[in-house]
């Protein structure tokens, strides 16, 4: 698998991502708390870019023990959302929330070496 250069790891700032091209591959490669995740711009729900909507911290319905409903608030799971029809995507794995067959985006592999964030396509 060859390498592609994304960026300079000290050019990406938590919460910043890119987009590159490997190949005939587009690729979102994200920087979210020290950690590089890389997955295809393509969406499995309908071929949208993927990678390229809001990241959001997943919302979650807060229930009482007498189970009646008290609101909602954010938990730490980061979730980055195609802008064509709001399909959601866990940052940590790809698979998407939307779907009860749990499908995913592909991922690809990311590393720093010698400063670079580099991408394995």
């Amino acid at each position: 698998m060859p390498e592609c250069f994304v960026a300079k790891a000290s050019e990406m700032q938590d919460g910043d991502r890119r987009i590159v091209i490997a190949g005939s591959a587009e690729i979102g490669v994200f920087y979210k708390n020290g950690d590089y995740f890389a997955y295809s711009n393509y969406c499995v729900h309908s071929g949208g870019p993927a990678c390229e909507g809001l990241m959001i911290n997943r919302v979650v319905d807060v229930i009482a023990p007498d189970r009646t409903y008290q609101g909602q608030t954010f938990s730490d799971e980061v979730h980055f959302v195609c802008p064509w029809h709001g399909y959601e995507f866990e940052l940590k794995s790809g698979r998407t929330l939307a779907s009860v067959s749990r499908m995913r985006v592909r991922v690809y592999k990311v590393a720093v070496e010698d400063g670079d964030v580099v991408l394995y396509a």
